[in-house]
């Protein structure tokens, strides 16, 4: 699901932010990620208006401004600021007159002042709201970084998918959730999970209750988020129709992206760590352009 609020101390802290004015709203609704530079509308153009972005002024807009009458500037900025814009974001440490603090607060409208270029500025904003503006979803299960494969771990609720990412965790392995993964699509061919915040770093063992992985085994077993470029489904007893040799893929959509999927049947005896590692450098093997069933015979095959 795609998010439009964002909230205004976190915006003012990823970016570094000095609020002039904050306002009495605690989130803005921002639908695009990048800003708009207003300098046609100082002008007296208000036809084609991104009034629903960050407004962005830099050098040119500020002096623009000071090279107008007042009663024009303000007339202009009345108008530009009853635009119903989210908030204004000045560059390059220019501080405003009392006058456009004033007509901020009048319509209350968070103005804020950076000492960033105001290239660096826009592009500093356009990544962090290209994040926050991804499109996220929830998905029971667990992510687990195996041989820098991130791997999303599902299954049904009891088959084992947090005691097989504790085996992975104590072979060297990292974990990035458990129980939950929040998957945000950052661009048109990639997903990033990570754990909410609420439960970041936590396991549940069942029997055991909750365990704090990064206490247990060092922060060097846990990560923030992956790139998901794999789906591992643990699925009980025997499983109908199975791909013995691995010659078909299967995939799962997730957000609108293909992501190859492996199904491996849970039975007593077998070391499900062992085998998913096994999976994570094979799925390697392939990305590089090498695989088991390429090197077999086509005869022998079509005879298996």
């Amino acid at each position: 699901m795609k998010k439009t609020k964002i909230r205004v101390r976190k915006f003012i802290e990823q970016l570094g932010l000095i609020p002039l004015y904050i306002g009495k709203q605690e989130s803005f609704d921002i639908p695009i990620s990048d800003p708009n530079r207003p300098g046609l509308q100082l002008s007296g153009f208000f036809e084609y208006f991104s009034h629903d972005r960050v407004q962005l002024f830099g050098k040119g807009e500020m002096h623009y401004l000071k090279s107008l009458d007042r009663d024009v500037a303000r007339a202009r900025l009345e108008r530009y600021f009853s635009g119903n814009i989210p908030c204004v974001v000045i560059s390059n440490g220019q501080k405003p007159d009392d006058m456009l603090v004033d007509i901020a607060r009048q319509y209350d409208v968070p103005l804020f002042l950076s000492n960033m270029d105001t290239m660096k500025l826009s592009n500093k904003i356009s990544t962090f709201l290209d994040a926050e503006l991804a499109p996220t979803i929830a998905r029971h299960g667990g992510l687990i970084d195996v041989y820098g494969v991130g791997i999303l771990l599902t299954g049904e609720s009891g088959i084992g998918k947090s005691e097989t990412a504790l085996e992975l965790i104590k072979r060297g392995h990292r974990m990035i959730a458990d129980d939950v993964v929040e998957i945000t699509k950052i661009s048109d061919n990639t997903l990033v999970g990570k754990a909410p915040d609420v439960i970041r770093h936590l396991m549940e063992v069942r029997g055991l209750g909750l365990v704090d992985i990064s206490t247990l085994y060092g922060m060097g077993s846990v990560m923030e988020a992956k790139t998901i470029t794999l789906r591992i489904h643990l699925a009980s007893g025997d499983i109908q129709d199975v791909d013995r040799l691995g010659v078909n893929t299967e995939y799962t959509n997730l957000l609108g992206i293909d992501i190859p999927k492996i199904t491996i049947p849970v039975r007593p005896g077998r070391n499900m760590a062992v085998i998913i590692e096994v999976a994570a450098m094979n799925f390697r093997l392939k990305t590089m352009g090498m695989s088991a069933t390429d090197s077999l015979d086509p005869e022998i095959l079509r005879l298996l």
